[in-house]
């Protein structure tokens, strides 16, 4: 089991979410964060340190088994992707293990909880 999070650009959720529909990806938890990447450098500005805006982002969570990691890694890169090549900003995914999923209800536990 994984955990992929995804930290995408506002104006992509809808486009992201409808892709992992089509592609049977239906279980997504989704938040709005803020934070900066690259696409804000911290400047000097007459001798003081001006430290970047945060940027409204959205962040998703996503449980999967092993056989969807790629399906919805591929699904999430094309579909939050600006452009054919892309552009700063467009976002990040982590794949990170997940050691135990239990579903509250049933207490059932690991891939067939998620």
């Amino acid at each position: 089991m994984k955990l992929i999070t995804a930290i995408i650009q506002e104006n992509k959720i809808d486009e992201v979410r409808e892709a992992l529909i089509e592609a049977e990806i239906t279980r997504i938890t989704v938040s709005r964060v803020s934070g900066h990447g690259r696409q804000q450098e911290i400047e000097v500005y007459r001798g003081k340190t001006v430290v970047p805006n945060l940027l409204s982002k959205i962040r998703l969570d996503i449980a999967v088994n092993e056989e969807f990691v790629d399906i919805t890694v591929d699904t999430i890169i094309k579909s939050a992707k600006s452009g054919d090549d892309g552009k700063v900003g467009d976002g990040k995914i982590f794949i990170t293990p997940l050691e135990e999923c239990i579903r509250i209800r049933t207490e059932e536990r690991g891939s067939m909880a998620i």
